[in-house]
């Protein structure tokens, strides 16, 4: 089978483009370089530096007819979507469009990274299934579901075969710990800088943390399946940002006080993500715990973090 992921040389779409090059797939990879560093990219994959936007990502698809594409590319900053919803539409919808075209034309099955927290918002029933309603309230959330929607539309239209897969809060080795990115990685990198670690509000605040390599084996799990529509990808377990800054001090064995800010102006307070859709049509659960998953973590950024002098 040959693959276009686009992201893969980002966080998770180059933990993705490593396992499908160890089953010895052939991988080609689309990326701009915007977030995802260039050293993240494994030496077995076939590399083009592109937009996902442009008229040559499209084409690339048309030219080299990949069996499926896994799209992981995303403009992925909250904030920014509510700051340049323009942009944040340009990137996750219209980019996202420019590939699927291009997908329909050839007959690829279509994987889709969408969104958990931000489509459901602070729900009444945790962990939440995909069945709950989706109104999500920034332009992020928005486009993800949107291009859902698209998804939808050309199976019915077109029979194009896709599935969504809607992350929980993704950690693991190589997220990005600069701009918006999830609080492990922030929390790994100051503190091993030796900076404040600031836990925004209370920190009572919950999420459910998925270890990278469980994602990754959804993403696997999807691409060799044939089954259509959406599913969470998430461990159904609630954790507050406390707990998880104690976890990753005792991990990086680092002495560290908790410093609280002020609460992110309407930042969601709960979310965790009833999987058990995905169990039954792909065989997936998480199989990695917060607490092995967060020791993984917290030992590759000591690795990788050069030490202060």
């Amino acid at each position: 089978m040959s693959v276009l992921v686009t992201g893969g040389a980002g966080f998770i779409g180059s933990h993705l483009a490593d396992a499908l090059v160890e089953r010895g797939e052939g991988v080609i990879v689309v990326d701009d370089l915007s977030t995802g560093p260039r050293d993240n990219l494994n030496p077995k994959v076939e590399f083009h530096e592109l937009d996902i936007r442009s008229p040559e990502a499209a084409a690339l698809v048309r030219e080299r007819r990949p069996h499926a594409i896994a799209h992981q590319a995303a403009q992925m900053s909250v904030s920014r979507s509510v700051r340049e919803p323009l942009f944040d539409a340009s990137v996750n919808l219209i980019g996202s469009i420019n590939l699927l075209e291009a997908a329909r034309e050839i007959g690829a099955r279509f994987v889709f990274a969408s969104t958990g927290g931000a489509l459901y918002g602070d729900a009444e029933v945790l962990p939440t299934p995909e069945s709950y309603p989706a109104w999500p309230v920034s332009p992020y959330g928005v486009g993800k579901l949107s291009f859902e929607h698209y998804l939808h539309c050309y199976s019915v239209a077109h029979g194009l075969s896709y599935t969504d897969l809607r992350y929980a809060n993704v950690y693991g080795p190589r997220q990005n710990p600069h701009g918006e990115a999830g609080v492990v990685a922030i929390f790994c990198l100051r503190l091993l800088n030796g900076e404040e670690a600031i836990i925004n509000g209370d920190g009572l605040q919950t999420r459910d943390y998925v270890y990278v390599q469980d994602v990754v084996r959804a993403v696997l799990a999807a691409l060799d399946s044939r089954v259509n529509g959406h599913f969470n990808v998430g461990t159904g377990r609630q954790a507050n940002v406390n707990e998880v800054f104690h976890m990753i001090v005792r991990d990086l064995g680092i002495e560290a006080e908790e410093r609280h800010g002020p609460p992110r102006p309407g930042e969601q307070r709960t979310s965790a993500l009833d999987s058990t859709l995905i169990g039954e049509k792909l065989g997936w659960r998480a199989q990695v715990s917060l607490e092995d998953g967060l020791a993984q973590t917290a030992d590759w950024f000591r690795r990788a973090t050069p030490l202060r002098a």
